[in-house]
């Protein structure tokens, strides 16, 4: 199993109930296709730092999950077709840095600024 994490950002205009229920309904799919969560962030309600699809603010998920590679075919195209979802991203961590990282933020525990290093330039 891959580790992964899920932001998707969902209509401003929705009520609570709502917005946990779409929660639920993603969750469901991750769980139905055979994923284990981790965690699940919620960012509350934010602007966007550009309008989309006429909204300039969004209510912001971020779901921690393993699985296995085939579930997010599906997890895209399930978000794709879902109005209330604005936008979302999926982030694949593969090696031991990434999945260190990965196990941190799933656990909420935030990284330090000596842990995250800058990308080094090749030498010439």
């Amino acid at each position: 199993m891959r580790h992964y994490e899920v932001l998707f950002i969902l209509k401003p205009t929705l009520t609570e109930e709502e917005v946990s229920a779409k929660l639920e309904f993603v969750k469901e799919i991750l769980s139905k296709n055979g994923a284990s969560i981790e965690s699940v962030v919620e960012m509350g309600t934010r602007k966007l730092a550009y309008k989309i699809k006429k909204y300039e603010r969004g209510t912001y998920f971020v779901i921690y999950f393993k699985a296995e590679p085939s579930l997010i075919n599906e997890l895209e195209r399930v978000l794709r077709i879902t109005e209330e979802v604005i936008r979302f991203l999926i982030v694949k961590y593969e090696n031991k840095k990434e999945i260190a990282a990965w196990e941190k933020l799933s656990h909420g525990i935030k990284q330090t600024k000596k842990e995250i290093k800058p990308l080094e330039s090749p030498e010439v």
